[in-house]
């Protein structure tokens, strides 16, 4: 069976320079991959990435309106 969102992402608000985590949950654990558009996101000081089991997280620092 196909992996699906069984908790999508939801609406974030938040400040520049603040910090925000988006959540999601999944049908059954697979890997995830964060993206901004077209771009793939990579683990860094502005992005941390986490996942455990079926529930995948990104935690993103530092919010420039790029981040919208």
């Amino acid at each position: 069976l196909p992996v699906l969102f069984k908790e999508e992402l939801k609406d974030e608000e938040a400040k520049e320079g603040a910090s925000v985590t988006l959540r999601c949950e999944l049908t059954k654990g697979a890997p995830v991959q964060w993206k901004i558009g077209p771009k793939v996101l990579k683990a860094s000081d502005k992005y941390q990435m986490r996942q455990s089991g079926t529930t995948a997280e990104l935690l993103i620092c530092d919010l420039d309106v790029k981040d919208a």
